[in-house]
Parts: structure tokens; sequence; C-alpha cells
């Protein structure tokens, strides 16, 4: 099987239209009066979902949500737009459906985008960690790792230059920028190091990871239960939303992942994965990693043992990473969760596995 590429998709519809958070009803019906303009608007049911931390989340359908046409409309978050990169967002969710690895989008609008309904259910952090599940979960990202950047186009890895524009924010909204307005929604708040400590710390690990030779991959980058789809009839499962969606470490895309397994809502770092159900996710993936790259899909014990110390490692990043976004969504998130707890769990346990983790060798 030939590996595909990276490219631009094709001009996406755009709807001039803003939808209110608030009172989102008559805003989406301009939208699907463009791309559903066969449904009747008495007909037309909504169900808003509640899994998300960043965006909104909407469906729209006629007969049942399973049913075949359900479009999801996205609000994006507020001030997201400051970390995030919608233009790209786009362009990698056409490059994901294009390969058969994700929904299509319909449309996109002032505040969000439309896209194609996937059919299935949330993971839950049960079946997460069911060998037949977690090896499907594996066999998916490796075949999304296959995915190739257009011929002679260099690529870097992403991970520097988000989390070094993640820092300046934090700098910036402490020293009274953006907004100007310090919104503490926790007592946690202490809990998070300043940001002195985490400007060196991102020195600190970016000397370290730098050495690491993980290749580059199209990577989702943000792998947690309720951004996978399990359609257990067709036993396939499918991952959704990319606004964190770009080449980086191969190795972070898994540490990240297995850092998803301590959950969102209530960050408990004892179900982190051990190391034999690591092992075993790891031997999945790298068969479908070789596979879908064209290659031999034998894989040895040392190349397992060698992807595992690096994402280990790379694990480190992510919690750096999401503890740094976490303090910028408390500052200007209008989503009611408790972001300063998260920050401090993530961070915290950064700190925990730092010299753990550095003193790994192969």
């Amino acid at each position: 099987m030939e590996r595909g590429s990276v490219s631009a998709g094709s001009q996406l519809l755009h709807v001039d239209v803003h939808i209110d958070e608030l009172e989102p009803l008559q805003g989406i019906l301009v939208l699907l009066r463009r791309i559903r303009p066969e449904w009747k608007s008495q007909d037309i049911q909504m169900k808003t979902f509640t899994e998300g931390i960043t965006n909104q989340l909407i469906g729209c359908f006629v007969g049942s949500i399973q049913d075949p046409g359900c479009v999801l409309v996205r609000l994006y978050g507020k001030m997201t737009e400051l970390f995030v990169n919608r233009d790209r967002e786009v362009e990698i969710f056409q490059v994901l459906h294009a390969h058969g690895c994700g929904p299509q989008i319909y449309c996109s609008f002032l505040n969000g985008i439309c896209y194609e309904f996937v059919r299935g259910r949330v993971l839950d952090d049960d079946l997460l960690r069911q060998p037949p599940t977690y090896r499907l979960i594996a066999a998916e990202m490796g075949r999304i790792h296959s995915i190739q950047p257009p011929c002679g186009r260099p690529v870097q890895p992403l991970l520097w230059t988000t989390m070094s524009h993640f820092l300046t924010l934090v700098k910036n909204g402490i020293n009274g920028g953006a907004d100007g307005q310090q919104r503490p929604k926790s007592t946690a708040l202490q809990e998070v190091p300043s940001v002195e400590t985490l400007s060196a710390e991102l020195d600190a690990l970016k000397n370290h990871l730098s050495r690491i030779d993980s290749p580059t991959v199209l990577c989702h980058n943000d792998l947690l239960t309720k951004n996978i789809i399990y359609n257990q009839e067709e036993g396939i499962v499918r991952f959704i939303d990319y606004e964190y969606a770009d080449f980086n470490y191969q190795a972070f895309d898994i540490g990240n992942h297995f850092n998803e397994f301590a959950g969102v809502n209530d960050v408990n770092y004892s179900l982190y994965p051990s190391k034999e159900l690591q092992r075993d996710w790891l031997m999945a993936y790298l068969e479908s990693w070789k596979r879908s790259s064209g290659r031999d899909a034998i894989v040895t014990e040392a190349e397992v043992t060698r992807l595992h110390v690096h994402a280990c490692k790379f694990s480190l990043a992510s919690n750096f990473l999401w503890g740094l976004w976490a303090i910028l969504q408390s500052r200007y998130s209008s989503i009611d969760f408790d972001f300063h707890r998260y920050a401090a769990a993530r961070l915290g346990h950064y700190f925990l596995k730092k010299e753990e983790y550095f003193g790994l060798t192969l």
C-alpha cells in the first residue's frame, strides 16, 4: 500500500454568518439552508454534546442522529484563535478525509465549522484499556502517521514553536496583555509554577528531547478519549477534532495519548497504562505504521523498546504543553471547567516524572 501525501484541499464553502453561542438556533438554520437545503426547518432536531472543554458542539439531524447526513456544528471557543491555526485545521481536516481517516468538512463560518457526523460513540475510559480497542487505536494512529508531506516540502515538528508561543501568551497575560485581566477560577492557582520556572523548564525540555531521533510525522496531537469514536458494529475507530493536528514528533503523539489514559475531568495518573499495555499498544502501532508505509510489517522487541523510551520522554512534553494551554484557557475560556486545577495536575506530573524519564537510556 502506497502512502498518500498532504496537499492543499479544494476550496471550502464559507458562509458569512456568526453564530451566537448562547442562542445558536437561527445561525445554525442559516448554515443548514446552504448545506442541507432539502431539510425542512420544522423537522430539524439538535443535540448539544458536552464532552468538549474547548468548543461547543451541536449535532443537527432529521430522524436519528446516527442516520447518514447528520451535521455537526462546532462553535470555536472564546479567544482560541490565539493558539489554534484555523486555516491549517481545515487543511488537515481535508487531508485526513481524502485518506479515509476523517469525516468530510462541509463549510466554515465566522466562528466555526460544519462537518460530517462520525457514527459510533465517544470512547470511554474502560474501552480505552481493552486490548481489542486499544489495538484499533494504535493501528489507526499508524495509518495517519504514514501520510507523507508534499514532495520536496521539508517539514519541521511544530512542538517547540507551539510551546514557545503558548509560553509567550502566558507571559503576556501575566503582564497584563491580551484581554488585560486575570480570572482565577480555582483554588489550585497557587500550584501552578511561576513563568520563570516554566521558561527554564522549556529550555531544559527542548535541550533533552531535541537529541532524540523521533521521526516527524502527521500527528493528531490531542488524542484524548473524547476525540476517538468507536463503531462497534464495523469494528473500527476514527479520530476527530483536528485543532492541533500537524506534523510533529512521532513519540509525542504516542506519549500524549498515553497521558490521556489519566482522564480530563478528574486527572488520575494511577490510570496511566502499564508498561505491558504500552508495549502491546506499540507493537500494534509499529505493525500498522510499517504496513501503511509500504514496508515489511515485522516488528522486533528492540524496536518496541526504543519507541517506548521515546514515548516516555515525549510524554513529558505533552504534560508541559497542556499545562501551558490550561493556564491560557483559564484566562479566556467561557467553558465551565476548572482549568487551573487541570494545569496544576499536568505540570505536577511533569515534575514528578522528569528525572525518571530523562534518565531512561537504550
